[in-house]
């Protein structure tokens, strides 16, 4: 790694410890400041839709200033965000604690730019690696997040006021990092006149496909992660034990990433998408199986392994369907797609535990993987070599 992706590798890494934590305790937090439990997931959906909405701006934003002036503002909106939902545990405000969760959905709309500027740092043969590795600063995230969760929720005697806290913390800390780092400069030529249409680059197979197992990946993972908590405190399970199940996921979804890209290089991205699909898979038939904490882990466990595939396979396989002056259009519409269904995913888990049953819950991703099986299917049988050399 040089440097700079180093440095990405850091930035990824303490912003997925924020995720990581507040996936932990966002919901419960909710249950906790909400009357209606039907609303307990309301803040973390609306994290994802904040996600969702600044995807697009901020490519646009970061295409004009650069990245490194669009991931310093991101922080200090993340910053801005914590401080408002440190303040709604302490007045007791579950309006304040949803805006708040507005904010540290922006930064992270921002922050998964990350694996992209990684690409850009990178020569096109270290590409597959240099998106893998930065996804791997997730694994510190499994360590911190829900750790720093179940350690800091009773410091104060608010409940939960030590937790957002921290988040602040964090915040602080990833915006000394990004402060010193060294990415490209903003494009200076003006690709208009050369760069094809978005409604042309979305047309490719490989676009749908990529595409497809990224948001697809991100749904079902959001779904069944997002209600994992919840079921977990519905079946008695104490917070120790969810902080432990989400911990562990974290390190399936990180972990693998060391060695995703070589599997990409050797086996085919194809290969390792399907792959993902059958591990999700796998997730579901445990769920089906039992409610102990081993089989939320084992499930767990799985679903995050079955998401690095298919969110990495999808990174890499969208990256040889646009050439370098169309990057910035394809990558947020491709994001734009993958948060609009993790939020629409997030917000559906609290109310379909409530309305339904963990059992239907379950069912409901397994359609949705079958649409991910159909894209793969169809690339294949519209199998075309990349663009050309300017591919990055």
């Amino acid at each position: 790694m040089n440097r700079s992706v180093f440095q990405l590798v850091l930035a990824q890494a303490i912003m997925m410890s924020v995720n990581s934590l507040m996936v932990t305790s966002a919901a419960i937090i909710g249950s906790h400041l909400s009357r209606n439990p039907a609303l307990a997931s309301l803040p973390l959906a609306l994290q994802f839709v904040a996600v969702m909405c600044t995807t697009i701006p901020a490519s646009l934003l970061m295409r004009a200033v650069g990245r490194r002036s669009g991931f310093l503002l991101a922080s200090l909106i993340g910053l801005a965000g914590a401080s408002c939902g440190a303040l709604a545990i302490y007045l007791d405000s579950f309006l304040l604690f949803c805006i708040g969760a507005l904010g540290t959905g922006m930064y992270t709309g921002f922050g998964h730019y990350f694996r992209f500027a990684a690409i850009e740092v990178s020569p096109p043969e270290k590409k597959n690696s240099a998106i893998s590795y930065v996804l791997a600063g997730g694994v510190a995230a499994a360590l911190i997040g829900p750790n720093l969760a179940n350690l800091s929720r009773e410091v104060f005697a608010l409940t939960y006021l030590g937790t957002l806290l921290s988040v602040i913390v964090l915040y602080a800390l990833n915006a000394i990092n990004l402060l010193y780092i060294k990415l490209p400069k903003p494009l200076a030529r003006d690709y208009r006149a050369t760069t094809r249409s978005m409604l042309q680059i979305a047309a490719q197979p490989a676009f749908v496909a990529a595409v497809a197992s990224a948001a697809i990946g991100y749904s079902v993972m959001v779904l069944l992660m997002t209600a994992t908590p919840l079921e977990m405190m519905q079946q008695h399970h104490n917070f120790g034990d969810v902080a432990f199940v989400i911990q562990w996921h974290v390190l399936g979804m990180f972990v693998p990433s060391f060695f995703t890209g070589h599997l990409i290089n050797r086996f085919g991205v194809q290969r390792i998408i399907l792959c993902g699909v059958a591990l999700m898979l796998v997730c579901i038939v445990i769920n089906f199986s039992g409610t102990t904490v081993r089989h939320f882990w084992i499930a767990l466990l799985a679903l995050g392994i079955g998401w690095n595939f298919m969110f990495i396979g999808g990174t890499s396989l969208l990256s040889e369907t646009y050439r370098v002056e169309e990057s910035s259009k394809a990558q947020a519409f491709n994001d734009f797609v993958v948060f609009l269904v993790a939020a629409i995913s997030s917000f559906s888990a609290g109310a379909l535990l409530h309305w339904l049953s963990w059992e239907r819950v379950n069912a409901a991703a397994i359609p949705v993987l079958g649409l991910a099986l159909l894209a793969q299917c169809w690339l294949w049988m519209n199998k075309r070599p990349p663009l050309d050399a300017n591919i990055r």
